[in-house]
Formats: structure tokens, sequence, C-alpha cells
């Protein structure tokens, strides 16, 4: 079973978090973790973004569509590398400010664009896209076919969509399942395994990855540096999000170390 949720108070927690995630201590911490400093809401690595470059090979001409882009990270660096386009979509408009004034830094200029968008009800055109991506968004949303359907109207014929996600083990035991539910992110619980998912939303699979070392690797650096700027998180976070945030990193890795919980990159093109 799905784990409770208040999805309002969950919103407006994301909200609250976009207006102080460029303080200093936050894009230390992130560069420490991450290796960038964007504002990152996901587990994706610099050294992962540059994979992601490399397999969605994007063009200048080419559009990318971000999903669930948040403050624009990883989207934002693929559109500076390539050269390409790039929409960035999510729903809490403070996330796509923050991404919007590091698209003026990074001189992005008319080739990016901003839309407050929900995953499953995508405010384009069919076929406008030529790659979509999105970095540990689906394990967030409980509406997972809506949204893989909607990216499979908007793409292109011949286009290619990657996305990286927090899923659980499959073969666990019902006791272990329900420990994943509760080491894993809010929306972790998915109705069918990713590859059913994608074919049944009109998606090949044509690479599947597994992340979990790297995972791991990213919140145990978390971890202990959390423990080491503790008192600094109080400060910026408060008491109350500075614990759960240091929490949800105790639970993830627990998750992840104990086989319940896992990180796997997907590579789908249109079937």
């Amino acid at each position: 079973m799905p784990r409770d949720v208040d999805q309002q108070a969950l919103f407006e927690r994301f909200s609250k978090k976009y207006a102080i995630i460029r303080s200093p201590l936050l894009r230390r911490l992130e560069c420490a973790i991450c290796g960038s400093d964007y504002g990152a809401t996901s587990y994706t690595t610099l050294e992962q973004a540059r994979a992601l470059h490399a397999r969605l090979a994007l063009q200048p001409g080419e559009h990318l569509l971000e999903i669930g882009a948040g403050s624009g990270w990883p989207g934002l660096y693929l559109a500076s590398e390539s050269g390409c386009a790039v929409t960035l979509t999510d729903l809490p408009l403070e996330g796509l400010q923050v991404a919007r004034r590091r698209a003026k830094t990074d001189e992005l200029g008319a080739r990016c664009k901003l839309a407050v968008a929900s995953a499953a009800a995508l405010p384009f055109r069919d076929a406008s896209f030529d790659a979509i991506s999105h970095a540990d968004v689906l394990c967030c949303l409980p509406d997972k076919r809506e949204a893989l359907a909607a990216c499979r109207r908007v793409i292109r014929p011949g286009g290619r969509m990657l996305f990286s996600v927090i899923l659980i083990s499959p073969g666990l035991s019902p006791a272990d399942h329900r420990r994943a539910i509760d080491c894993g992110p809010t929306f972790v619980v998915a109705e069918a395994d990713y590859p059913e998912l994608l074919d049944a939303t009109g998606w090949e699979v044509t690479e599947q990855i597994d992340l979990t070392t790297e995972f791991m690797q990213t919140l145990r650096i978390s971890g202990e540096l959390d423990q080491l700027h503790e008192g600094e998180l109080v400060q910026v976070l408060g008491a109350d999000e500075a614990a759960r945030r240091m929490a949800r990193h105790r639970e993830n890795m627990d998750g992840a170390e104990r086989g319940w919980i896992r990180r796997h990159l997907f590579a789908a093109r249109p079937a």
C-alpha cells in the first residue's frame, strides 16, 4: 500500500525549500555531494549529468523537455553543453524562478523556456520535443502512467527519453516491501515495473542501468556532511526541516544498503 501523504503539505514544503536552496551553505553542500551548484533536488551527480549529455547526443536546433525540473539541474546544464533549446516544467513556481535566474547567468537567453505544469498534463502540442529527461521525478509522483503517456504524446518520431528513478527492488517479502515503502521517496510505489509501464504507454526500453552503488555513495556523503554541518543546517532550514532532511538520508541509506530500494536509469524511444 502507498504511504499516506498530505500532498498539499508536501507541495508547500518543496516551495519553501526553493526559497532557500541557493543559500551559501546549501550550495557548498551540493557542490561537495553532486558536483553542481544549481540547487539540485535529485541525486544526479555531475558525472551522471555528463553521461546523460553523451547518451542524449543533443544538437543545436534540437529541443529538450525537462520534467520536474525544479531549479534547473540537469536540464540547464544539458542545454549549456549541447547548444540545444530547453523547456523546464514543474509545479512549484519558486523552483522555476531559481531556474530562470540561473538560465540568465548561463546566457541561455531565448533557448530556455519555463512552464508551470504537471507531468501528467503537459501543455504542449503533440510531437514538440526531440528529447525528454527527468531526474528522480516519477518516484515523487502518484500518476506515473499518466506522466509517461504525456511524455510519449509530446515526443517527436525518432526522439529519445532518459530518466532516473528510485524504485522498490523486485521479489521482496511482504514485510520488506513495507519497509521499502517507508525508506523510499514519497511515491516510490509503482503500479507495475517500469519496463511494463513504459511498454504500456508506447515506449521501447533501449537501456536500463543500475545506479544503486552511486546512489549509496551520494547518500553516504550527504549523511556525513549533514552531521558535520548540523548546526548550520538548523540555522538555514529550521530545526524541524533539518531533522527531516537528516532522517530521510538515513532512511534512504538503510533501504539501499538492505537491498530494499534501488536507483535505475532508463533510456527509451517511441515504440
